[in-house]
């Protein structure tokens, strides 16, 4: 991969590779365990957070774009749009058949940062998180079947119950 492409998340695919995001470049990539890469491009920018998902893809946020995307094993890539300017993060499967992810920030009036909920069709909910100012950063499923999430500037872990 080119120089300066920005790696930011990794996660073990249904397929036995792993994926990236790039988020300077817009693009996904895969990488077999013996080293080999392929890169797709995707229409959104600022590619960050990625994760297997329930469905058997890989699903993935778009910071500057505000968007969720599903990425295919074999490299077809759909977008669904979030809230305008929410800047989505982390990403992660929950235990409901969803896929999570945390929103840094969001335009007046939509309840800012949050937490959002994308189902396999693209349908995006956004709950707002309850500490002012929180910036929910990644998430994680709990062994307890609730999503885990850090808000690095309140310095908190929080949780949401699916």
């Amino acid at each position: 991969m080119a120089p300066g492409t920005g790696i930011f998340g990794i996660a073990a695919g249904p397929d036995g590779n792993l994926w990236f995001t790039e988020f300077y470049t817009a693009g996904i990539g895969r990488v077999t365990t013996t080293g080999t890469i392929t890169e797709f491009m995707a229409p959104g920018t600022g590619i960050f957070g990625i994760a297997a998902g329930p469905d058997g893809n890989l699903w993935f946020t778009e910071f500057y774009t505000a968007g969720i995307g599903r990425v295919t094993t074999t490299g077809t890539i759909t977008e669904f749009a979030a809230t305008s300017g929410s800047g989505p993060n982390g990403i992660a499967s929950g235990p409901d058949g969803n896929l999570w992810f945390t929103q840094r920030g969001a335009p007046s009036g939509t309840g800012g940062t949050g937490i959002g909920r994308c189902t396999t069709a693209g349908v995006i909910t956004v709950f707002p998180t309850k500490t002012a100012g929180a910036t929910p950063y990644s998430i994680t499923r709990g062994p307890d079947g609730n999503m885990w999430f850090t808000e690095n500037t309140a310095n908190n872990i929080a949780k949401i119950v699916p």
